[in-house]
């Protein structure tokens, strides 16, 4: 790895006696087309362009495709991704992955081939295991870029010790059995999915392991303060030349999430946050995938009216089950006048950042848990599948930061939760201890933190190749 020198030569300088600059060492990068995974890689590439004067090329597949033009500062170079018009109309992020990696060899080579000529590395989403295999047939470096927690790659990892020791295919009866080789995690917390079979889940998991094992290096959207022994364990169990925790992404980076979302932002809701007292509004959004059925739906929606704060809640297309658009119940926007808003999908971390907001309801996604804690804001978890469960975990029983609501959705439990984290003497020591988290994150993020010099590392890594 290079010296801090070659971090600093990269920032910027004019240089000695007028001599040209050296060439600018592009860096092409490949998202897994979600947006869970495609804000933290387009932070990622932010990072590297304004702090290493890196040039980018974003290579993208048709399925999610950004739109160029918001991000005049990349080269974008679409990859045909072989996912069947029915695969892309479902969604459903396993079949879209397997999709895309039986699919992608050919075209993706002819792509790598051209953009190769000035390239240092290629940083790609761990899902990704075909296009490594591609990059590395032409000798480009590969670096994997985890958009999830350090505690769940270790999960990763750990996947056939778990098979062997019984723990999974999970059982029923064994849902709250303490995993003892992962701390502090039941079988519950494990990753699973609801839409999926657990054979092909573990056909993506073992890919996964293959693409991180096989790379040059991993870098990891957390923080050492965040997840200290989690970060320990991985470098010890990983025979990699650098494992970088370099989170929060949208924290170092200066781009904002309105050119990588898929859906429209509507900032209006600012404007409304303004009017409201400090700490008084209940954030509530489920992310870009989940979905309940219209049963849940109306629970959760008098559930909030029957509490009686002020709310903004995120209602996007498909939240309930087989509904392009969604309705909202009879007399609900009545009740909720002057102390609700509805919106279809909201500038989160803007929201989160936002002094009125005092308490997030959340599915649990990583972005989505990392921004709440960057923001200090406690949270009410809702894990529905994946890596949500993990950290919803990690948010009650770790950081001490919130609290999971679980079992059936009911509204008289949605009430007492709501009031459980806003008006509460527990809540307030929630608030205050994601206080001292979010002055963490801060420190992170100082000019000597851990995730300024993990990125210095990482640019010193890439001028080096």
């Amino acid at each position: 790895m290079a010296g801090g020198s070659g971090v600093h030569g990269a920032r910027g300088g004019d240089g000695d006696g007028g001599e040209k600059p050296p060439p600018q060492r592009r860096v092409l990068v490949f998202p897994l087309p979600f947006q869970g995974h495609i804000d933290p890689m387009m932070h990622l590439a932010g990072v590297l362009h304004a702090r290493g004067g890196l040039a980018i090329t974003v290579l993208h597949t048709r399925f999610n495709a950004l739109d160029p033009a918001l991000h005049p500062e990349f080269r974008f170079v679409p990859v045909p991704d072989g996912v069947p018009a029915d695969v892309a109309a479902e969604g459903k992020i396993i079949d879209v992955i397997l999709a895309m990696n039986a699919a992608v060899h050919d075209a993706l080579a002819s792509a790598l081939a051209e953009e190769d000529g000035g390239a240092a590395c290629l940083v790609i989403d761990a899902n990704l295991l075909a296009v490594q295999r591609v990059a590395r047939e032409i000798g480009l470096p590969t670096v994997v870029l985890r958009t999830g927690s350090a505690a769940c790659l270790r999960c990763f990892l750990a996947y056939p010790m778990l098979h062997e020791k019984g723990y999974l295919p999970s059982q029923e009866s064994q849902l709250y059995m303490p995993v003892p080789e992962l701390p502090p995690l039941r079988v519950r917390d494990l990753f699973q999915t609801k839409i999926s079979s657990h054979e092909m889940l573990c056909e993506v998991i073992a890919r996964i392991n293959e693409t991180v094992r096989n790379s040059s290096g991993v870098v990891i959207n957390t923080f050492e303060a965040l997840e200290p022994a989690e970060l320990e364990k991985l470098r010890g169990e990983l025979d990699l030349p650098f494992l970088l925790a370099a989170g929060p992404l949208h924290k170092l980076s200066s781009k904002k999430t309105t050119g990588s979302s898929l859906l429209h932002q509507d900032k209006g809701c600012i404007d409304w946050l303004d009017t409201q007292p400090v700490g008084s509004v209940l954030y509530v959004s489920f992310g870009s995938l989940a979905a309940m059925d219209s049963g849940e739906f109306l629970e959760v929606a008098w559930g909030l009216v029957n509490s009686g704060h002020p709310f903004l809640w995120v209602v996007r297309p498909k939240l309930v089950q087989d509904c392009d658009s969604v309705a909202l119940p009879e007399g609900f926007e009545d009740a909720i006048k002057g102390r609700g808003m509805v919106i279809q999908w909201a500038p989160q971390q803007e929201v989160l950042a936002h002094r009125a907001v005092g308490g997030f309801w959340t599915h649990s996604g990583w972005n989505s848990t990392l921004e709440s804690v960057g923001e200090g804001v406690p949270m009410i978890c809702r894990p529905n599948a994946v890596d949500q469960m993990m950290n919803a975990r990690y948010v009650e029983n770790v950081w001490g930061v919130g609290f999971e609501l679980d079992g059936e959705l009911e509204r008289g439990k949605i009430q007492n939760a709501v009031t459980r984290l806003m008006d509460e003497r527990e809540g307030a020591e929630m608030r205050e201890r994601a206080e001292v988290l979010r002055r963490k994150v801060a420190e992170c993020l100082e000019s000597s933190g851990s995730s300024q010099i993990a990125v210095d590392k990482f640019v010193s890594y890439i001028l080096s190749l």
